[in-house]
C-alpha cells in the first residue's frame, strides 16, 4: 500500500503563515508540523512508500521532508500550474506512481493515530466520516446510501454526514476513480474536486463510511482552525 498526500494547494486563507512555506508545514506543536505528524504516524503504521504532490514552495517542502530523516521512500510530484488547477490535476500528474492500494489524504488533515489504525485495519475501501459532528456549510459531506458512499462534495445536504479526506482505497476501487480522474483532466476539467470524478463512478465502487465520531480528524483551512486543533492536541498531551 502507498500513501498519497496532496500538498499542491496555495493555502491562501492561512494568511502570513503560508507566505514562505506550504500549509502542511504549519506548526501544530513543539517541533511538530501537520506534515511531520502525518509522516511519523504513517511510518509507525508501516506505510513507508509515500507520494507527495507539491505546488508552491516545492523545494522548501522537499528539503523539509528530507530534514526529518525518516525511514520513508518519498516521491514528490510537482504541479507547475497549481494556481490554475485543483488537486484533481495533481493526482493526474502522479498517476504513474499510484498503481497500488492507496491511502489518500489531504496535506492539511490532522487526525488521531487511532483513526489511522481503524482505516488501515478496515477490510474494505473506506472514507472517514462522522455521524455526530454537525454538517459543515462549505466543507465535504458524504451522501450515504445502503451504507455505502454514494457522493462526496460540499454541495450535498440530504442524507449526508460530515466527511474528511482520508480514504483507504483498494486497487479495484481506486483504479475506477483514477481512470475517471484521468478522463476529466485529459478533457480539460482540472479545476473541480477529484470527488466530482468519484461521484460519476461511485456506483461501480464499494467505498464504505468509517465513523470516527468525535475523535480528532479535521482539516486546517484557517488560523481559527489551527487554534482549535492546537488546543485539542494540547489537551491530549
Amino acid at each position: 500500500m502507498k500513501a498519497l498526500i496532496l500538498n499542491s494547494g496555495m493555502g491562501k486563507r492561512m494568511g502570513d503563515l503560508t507566505k514562505a512555506q506550504p500549509k502542511c508545514m504549519t506548526e501544530i506543536g513543539q517541533d511538530e508540523t501537520i506534515l511531520s505528524r502525518q509522516l511519523k504516524l504513517l511510518q509507525k503504521s508501516g506505510i513507508t512508500n509515500i507520494v507527495i504532490t507539491t505546488g508552491p514552495f516545492d523545494k522548501v517542502l522537499v528539503d523539509y521532508c528530507h530534514s526529518l530523516s525518516l525511514s520513508l521512500d518519498l516521491i514528490f510530484i510537482n504541479n507547475p500550474i497549481y494556481d490554475q488547477t485543483n488537486y484533481i490535476y495533481s493526482i493526474y500528474l502522479a498517476k504513474d506512481y499510484l498503481e497500488d492500494d492507496i491511502l489518500l489524504m489531504h496535506g492539511d488533515l490532522v487526525f488521531d493515530k487511532s483513526i489511522l489504525d481503524d482505516v488501515l485495519n478496515e477490510t474494505k475501501s473506506c472514507m472517514t466520516v462522522s455521524t455526530t459532528l454537525p454538517l459543515p456549510k462549505k466543507d465535504f459531506k458524504a451522501v450515504i446510501n445502503n451504507n455505502k458512499i454514494e457522493k462526496v462534495g460540499i454541495e450535498f445536504f440530504e442524507n449526508t454526514v460530515t466527511a474528511q479526506p482520508l480514504y483507504k482505497l483498494y486497487k479495484n476501487d481506486w483504479e475506477k476513480w483514477l481512470d475517471r480522474i484521468v478522463s476529466y483532466c485529459e478533457h480539460g476539467q482540472v479545476t473541480c474536486y477529484a470527488e466530482n470524478a468519484l461521484n460519476e463512478v461511485s456506483d461501480k465502487c464499494s467505498i464504505f463510511p468509517l465513523d470516527f465520531t468525535n475523535k480528532l480528524c479535521a482539516e486546517i483551512d484557517t488560523k481559527e482552525d489551527l487554534l482549535v486543533i492546537k488546543e485539542r492536541l494540547n489537551t491530549k498531551s
